[in-house]
């Protein structure tokens, strides 16, 4: 073998003239948020929203239907609303980003410390309202599931085109999208391979999705399993969601305040809070937000689903 060349510029000593493309800092557990980017937003102008229902029955309210030619008494009445409407109130979502004057002035080329720890935060933020969304003990999805409009599975746990049938039965007006942790979309694959049954894909919001009935599932890690979005053992359980969306559909709508001071973004502002004696620059990122459902069945749910069920195949 020929002797290295000692007298040679090593890699290790270039290095330290080379210049480097530096990316912008890369922030794993941001996710695509499909969620909050397929919700329809009804701004607010007060911070609260006013779900006005009737009192139902067959029909809201009786009415003439005939071709009789005699004279016929016209049903008189009116449509009932129903007492103490509820009422959703926005949350606030915040944090404190602080950076240090001086490795802001020193090291600002080519990426802006400051502009970035903000884009972190705003990113930060978003994450927790799309999870609030669904996981909100006041407004969350899960929480205002009816109890009429909760399914468990049917066989094992697993979730089987049956189920997702079944959720399809209870939000049958114009049902959006499932909503699944990621292995939950992939356990529900796995039934309709063993059937001889894989579902179709669809393309949306720049990506592929499986399907069910023409009706994309949505992946999400929001859907916990085992209270984790990242669960590490091979079993656990989950909830798959149906969901309706729309205020002219009457499903589920998301919520913000319009026109707060500092806005950057729906509902979210940036408030720069002053530089310390030390020479800390602090900005305030809140976001208002909060979601309704403004029928009962705009939503439904199959609960305890099974995600660590494998078969084998001939």
């Amino acid at each position: 073998m020929p002797e290295k060349n000692l007298n040679a510029l090593s890699p290790k000593s270039a290095y330290q003239l080379a210049d480097v493309t530096k990316t912008r800092p890369q922030f794993a557990s941001i996710t695509p948020r499909y969620l909050t980017r397929l919700l329809e937003f009804k701004a607010l102008d007060a911070g609260i929203y006013r779900v006005n229902r009737v009192v139902e029955g067959e029909t809201p309210l009786d009415v003439l239907c005939g071709q009789d030619p005699g004279r016929t008494e016209i049903p008189q009445g009116y449509v009932e609303y129903r007492d103490k409407p509820r009422e959703y109130l926005l949350s606030s979502i915040a944090t404190i980003i602080n950076v240090d004057t001086k490795v802001a002035d020193v090291y600002g080329s080519p990426h802006d410390q400051t502009a970035e720890q903000i884009a972190l935060g705003i990113e930060s933020l978003r994450e927790r309202q799309e999870s609030q969304i669904v996981n909100n003990d006041d407004y969350g999805l899960l929480k205002n599931v009816v109890p009429s409009q909760r399914v468990k599975p049917r066989k094992n746990g697993s979730p089987t085109p049956d189920d997702l049938d079944e959720l399809l039965t209870k939000v049958w007006k114009e049902p959006s999208f499932f909503l699944a942790h990621p292995r939950a979309a992939a356990a529900f694959g796995r039934e309709c391979t063993r059937r001889g049954v894989p579902p179709a894909t669809v393309n949306l919001l720049g990506g592929t999705f499986i399907s069910w009935r023409g009706v994309p599932i949505i992946p999400s890690n929001k859907l916990f399993v085992d209270g984790l979005k990242e669960p590490k053992g091979e079993t656990g359980k989950t909830n798959i969601l149906l969901v309706r969306t729309g205020e002219s559909r009457r499903g589920v709508v998301g919520l913000y305040q319009a026109g707060v001071p500092g806005e950057r973004s729906r509902g979210l502002a940036v408030r720069f809070r002053g530089v310390n004696d030390e020479g800390v620059a602090s900005y305030l990122l809140s976001l208002y937000c909060s979601a309704a459902v403004l029928a009962d069945d705009a939503l439904a749910v199959l609960e305890d689903v099974e995600v660590g069920n494998y078969h084998d195949y001939d």
